[in-house]
């Protein structure tokens, strides 16, 4: 089942309220929450204040995925806010399956994600643990950036693995997807898409999302 997964890092944040609803109404599935801290990439975004607003905006589940050194430390801050899903980076943390478990036991799902450069291989080990894998198709830290294309054989590679595994985990694909990429993507085995500007910039949210849908084969 495909799943459509907007990016609130491209909405307009002074109509927050407003664009979670024009999500809710337009069929997206998760709400992404790109929670940057400026260490682990080169920017600065939102914290769990804006978690919990969000949370009580939309009964949309919230996405939200911790581009953050030590993400161990704001797990507890996170699932308090309202997340449904957390996902972290395997390269962000020492202790990888410490932090799935603390994540669980707080009643969220638990993601791990991978960037561009990182093989497979280093979250092999993890993935009978988790409910979601996500692999980055961009360098993390800024929307609107273009889709990398040798994340298809990492995608690929993944979806291998969890189906060896019989995992019903989710696998997800983040950066530059659009209606004109998803297709590929989809191919490869993602079945769960984060898209920011591919969605926020058309202006027409439930047509772009059905667009996507449709590309994908759903």
């Amino acid at each position: 089942m495909i799943k459509i997964s907007p990016s609130i890092l491209s909405a307009d944040f002074a109509r927050l309220g407003e664009e979670l609803a024009a999500l809710e109404a337009a069929g997206a599935d998760y709400v992404h929450v790109d929670v940057m801290d400026g260490r682990f990439v080169p920017n600065i975004t939102i914290g769990p204040f804006i978690v919990e607003a969000a949370k009580r905006a939309t009964s949309l589940p919230l996405d939200v995925h911790l581009m953050i050194e030590e993400p161990e430390r704001y797990i507890g801050e996170f699932a308090d806010a309202g997340a449904s899903i957390i996902t972290v980076h395997a390269e962000a943390t020492r202790h990888l399956h410490k932090v799935v478990q603390d994540i669980r036991q707080r009643g969220a799902r638990a993601g791990v994600s991978i960037n561009p450069a990182t093989p497979v291989s280093l979250i092999k080990d993890i993935l009978g643990d988790v409910d979601l894998v996500l692999i980055m198709s961009v360098n993390p830290g800024f929307s609107g950036q273009s889709f990398i294309p040798s994340s298809l054989e990492k995608i690929k590679e993944t979806r291998a693995l969890l189906d060896a595994r019989a995992s019903s985990a989710e696998l997800e694909v983040d950066g530059g997807i659009k209606a004109a990429n998803i297709k590929e993507a989809a191919d490869a085995g993602a079945d769960v898409f984060v898209s920011g500007s591919g969605i926020f910039s058309t202006g027409e949210y439930k047509k772009t999302i059905s667009e996507m849908r449709a590309r994908a084969g759903e």
